[in-house]
Formats: C-alpha cells, sequence, structure tokens
C-alpha cells in the first residue's frame, strides 16, 4: 500500500497520545503486538513512543499513525494478508 491516505481506513480517535493509543488498544483488543518505532506497516514506518502498541481483531488492525502538523490518530483498517504477517510476528 505505501501510503495512509489512500487506505480505507476508521479514525477511532484523534490527537491522542501514544500512551492513550496504547491503552485503548490494549483495554478494546484481545490480541495485539508491541512494536518499537520504525517498524514498518502497510510500507509505512511507524514513529512514536516505545512500545507501539498495534491492535488486531480478524482482519482488522489498529494502529498509532502521526500525521505531520495534524497530530497522531488511532486507526482501523482491514487487510488480510498484514494481518496474517503481524500475528506470526507474535510466536
Amino acid at each position: 500500500m505505501g501510503c495512509v491516505e489512500s487506505m480505507n481506513y476508521e479514525i477511532l480517535m484523534r490527537d491522542a497520545s501514544f500512551r492513550e493509543c496504547r491503552d485503548y488498544i490494549k483495554q478494546h483488543f484481545k490480541e495485539s503486538i508491541d512494536v518499537q518505532p520504525g517498524f514498518k506497516i502497510f510500507d509505512v514506518y511507524l514513529i512514536g513512543v516505545p512500545p507501539i502498541a498495534i491492535g488486531l481483531d480478524a482482519d482488522f488492525i489498529v494502529f498509532p499513525y502521526t500525521k505531520p502538523c495534524h497530530g497522531t490518530f488511532l486507526l482501523r483498517v482491514e487487510d488480510t494478508a498484514e494481518a496474517a504477517r503481524l500475528r506470526t510476528l507474535k510466536k
């Protein structure tokens, strides 16, 4: 994919801190993975305060995304292949 703007995404939170995003993911999703800044998802490198939580719910991926000059958003994107790839990292 490469560009978040080209994805069909849902915004779960806006102007959130990385801690707020991490807490939301841990409270609302049974499945999650913690990654470090620079982790590549959808051909995009994540930035933020570690650990960065990524939530998994069926084929949906929930992750914080920082858009310069606009703040940090918690996004929900459906992608079967990327969800499967992330699950393999948990093992």
